[in-house]
């Protein structure tokens, strides 16, 4: 009797620390969201500064909650679809209202038309992820993930704010690029690096040492620049080396200059 009750208590403990790590990255997926709501409500309240930084933090968030998923091995088809409906809200149908409420607001309704753009091709973007998930590439997206695109919103909001100061004119044209930019970009088949592939091995971590601490120290220094340089030099990476792919190709393509061999000419 003993030993089936111990069975059974620990049997229970097993379900209950199950359950506990299914509830740690659905519980992060549950902050994104949050950030997600509440950078919506900044937007109607005219605080775009604190509704940038929201989307940031969502993105923090967002990391951990995979992060949690893989290390507890608690991944779900549940946990799977409530992360990517908040990733919808947060990092889609938020900054598409930043983009409206913050620069496109006087365009009427061709800026209307392009924050929607910018809202569905994210959605359109996630369901093709969640389509192909089957099938993944570890070391490659295909196209610009969501979160990225909200990233180069918000830091552009925050380098605005701080350093760029766009005036009225300019500031509407400038967004409407960045924002169908994005938009293409999040749809297409460009490669970008998951970055997931990295090897520490030998003498290669002392590189990547101290690349990281720059980089660090860059971002202590001009958090409101470089945030914005590094979300920009990502969303540029993938069309960088498609180019890059393509000039190699066309340069392997080309055909040798014939040498000139010597002839030997006899005379009869």
């Amino acid at each position: 009797m003993k030993t089936a009750g111990l069975r059974q208590s620990f049997g229970r403990d097993g379900k209950r620390r199950k359950a506990a790590m299914h509830l740690i990255p659905n519980l992060f997926t549950t902050g994104n969201l949050l950030c997600g709501v509440f950078s919506m409500l900044s937007v109607f309240n005219a605080d775009y500064m604190i509704a940038a930084v929201a989307i940031l933090v969502a993105m923090i968030f967002d990391i951990l909650d995979g992060k949690s998923a893989r290390l507890t091995n608690s991944t779900s088809h549940f946990g799977f679809e409530y992360d990517s409906l908040s990733d919808v809200v947060s990092f889609g149908v938020a900054p598409g209202l930043l983009i409206y409420s913050w620069a496109l607001s006087g365009q009427g309704m061709f800026g209307m038309a392009v924050m929607f753009a910018y809202v569905a091709m994210g959605a359109v973007r996630l369901a093709r992820f969640n389509s192909t998930t089957s099938v993944p590439d570890g070391k490659y997206f295909t196209g610009l993930a969501i979160p990225a695109a909200a990233g180069v919103v918000a830091s552009l909001v925050i380098f605005d704010h701080y350093s760029l100061r766009m005036g009225t004119e300019v500031k509407p044209f400038l967004v409407l690029i960045i924002t169908l930019t994005l938009s293409f970009l999040m749809v297409s088949t460009l490669k970008y690096r998951s970055f997931k592939d990295m090897k520490f091995r030998g003498g290669r971590h002392i590189t990547y040492l101290v690349w990281g601490i720059l980089t660090l120290m860059l971002l202590a220094a001009w958090p409101q620049v470089m945030l914005f340089v590094l979300f920009a030099g990502y969303a540029l990476l993938g069309p960088a080396e498609r180019l890059v792919g393509l000039f190699s190709k066309v340069a392997g393509k080309r055909p040798l200059p014939k040498t000139e061999q010597p002839v030997n000419e006899s005379k009869v």
